[in-house]
């Protein structure tokens, strides 16, 4: 049991840190001038402005009543903006700019749901209101790290926008690096342990992350860098688009369908290839880590004669030791920080491949951690024992449709909180523009 002390600065931080994911996401609206916040760069996701409202509704449906026992005080918007849309294939939203409220009104509604929240939050902890199955603890974790999700979601949406339509930032000076010789290491077999324990009752985690168990894993052989632009512009080069025996039958459709021939990054310039980055197109680096969808990742896989690793593989790989102990993070205990990887928004952009020789694992495999999230071959489910969030039953188990792949790792808009081993990131296999990269596993 904590002690009063305890418990009082354990609420101080969490207060902290929504303030702090409040600026992430203000900062990244920002970005965009005023007059292109109605605009929708990805044809399957929302318009700008509704995760402008979207944050703070999300926030007072959770802890509005819940927390604070404080009726709604503009339900329309409450409802309005409460869910996003999930980008499967399918039917695209035809609604028009002039069907959605003006910016000062959504700002207006912004400011309220956080003064009313503030103002309840900020009373004595005690006379929050909990259930049985949920404190106020656990609902701010909730709100802290949704928000922080969707400054790395709309990070994939603002990558799209014309670059005339946003703030344009400096980029950081690049990391010079010899490029890296492609490579396999041999793991041994082992176990890895996925997700956590209900009984680490320090450790916040979303409902799919538990029941913590363990897994026995194979020998394998895994890439030790991520696949980069440089090795895929191969696959390129050979056909690998063209060639239907790569694809499986969904992907070919889609690909055919929607006239995929390259990473949405990429573009055919005059004959070059020129690479997207957030604020401007550069020749394509070549070292830099490839940002694909699953249907892409796995036909250069096959294409490679190899596959992309499981959720238990990718683990193993990452926590694992010769020893056979596990570690908390690829190079071992420390909290991440910038020695070990490029993630907690530090950059917009992808870092060389093997630029982080501290944040290696114990067996030598680099960037597992950060620099872009990694494609495997497990479909999302639920571990054995899952139980779903009482408030949030929907959060995981939509997406239990056989539909959606598990990603693990990190990209350089990925918060530190969210690079704790167990947690557990998914898409559909068509969806390019996430922040999604590869290394592929051989027997």
């Amino acid at each position: 049991m904590l002690a009063a002390q305890d418990k009082i600065d354990v609420q101080h931080e969490l207060l902290a840190r929504l303030q702090q994911a409040r600026a992430e996401t203000d900062r990244l609206f920002q970005q965009v001038k005023p007059e292109f916040l109605y605009q929708r760069p990805i044809p399957e996701r929302h318009r700008i402005v509704f995760y402008v409202g979207h944050l703070e509704a999300f926030d007072w449906n959770l802890l509005g009543e819940r927390v604070l026992g404080r009726t709604s005080f503009h339900s329309e918007f409450d409802n309005l903006f409460a869910f996003g849309i999930d980008p499967l294939d399918g039917g695209l939203p035809s609604d028009q700019p002039s069907e959605w409220p003006s910016l000062a009104q959504v700002r207006d509604y912004v400011s309220q749901s956080r003064q009313a929240l503030d103002e309840g939050l900020a009373g004595a902890w005690s006379q929050l209101r909990g259930q049985e199955k949920f404190s106020p603890n656990q609902l701010l974790h909730v709100a802290i790290e949704h928000r922080l999700m969707h400054a790395e979601t709309l990070a994939y949406m603002l990558h799209q926008l014309p670059f005339d339509n946003k703030v344009r930032k400096p980029r950081l000076p690049e990391l010079v690096m010899h490029p890296v010789k492609p490579r396999m290491i041999e793991i041994p077999a082992g176990e890895a342990t996925l997700g956590l324990s209900r009984r680490d009752a320090n450790i916040f985690g979303w409902d799919n992350e538990y029941e913590a168990h363990t897994v026995a894993v194979p020998a394998f052989s895994i890439d030790q860098y991520e696949v980069t632009n440089r090795e895929y512009l191969q696959f390129i080069d050979a056909g690998g688009y063209e060639n239907q025996s790569l694809w499986r039958e969904a992907d070919w459709k889609w690909k055919t369908e929607q006239n995929i021939s390259c990473p949405v990054f990429w573009n055919c310039v005059d004959g070059e290839w020129q690479y997207r980055t957030m604020f401007e197109s550069v020749p394509l680096p070549l070292d830099w880590p490839v940002y694909v969808s699953h249907a892409e990742a796995s036909a250069f896989a096959r294409w490679a004669g190899k596959g992309l690793p499981t959720e238990a593989q990718w683990h193993r790989a990452a926590y694992g030791t010769p020893e056979g102990t596990e570690r908390p993070y690829p190079w071992g205990a420390d909290l991440p920080d910038p020695r070990f990887g490029n993630f907690d928004f530090d950059s917009w952009d992808p870092t060389p491949v093997g630029a982080y020789l501290q944040g290696r694992s114990a067996f030598g495999v680099a960037d597992m951690v950060g620099n872009g999230w990694e494609w495997t071959a497990t479909v999302f489910g639920p571990f054995p024992g899952f139980q779903p969030f009482e408030f949030y039953p929907g959060y995981s188990a939509n997406f239990f449709d056989g539909e959606h792949y598990v990603m693990k790792g990190g990209s350089g808009r990925t918060a530190s909180s969210m690079l704790r081993r167990s947690f557990r990131n998914w898409f559909q296999p068509h969806y390019q523009y996430v922040y999604a990269g590869l290394r592929c596993v051989g027997e």
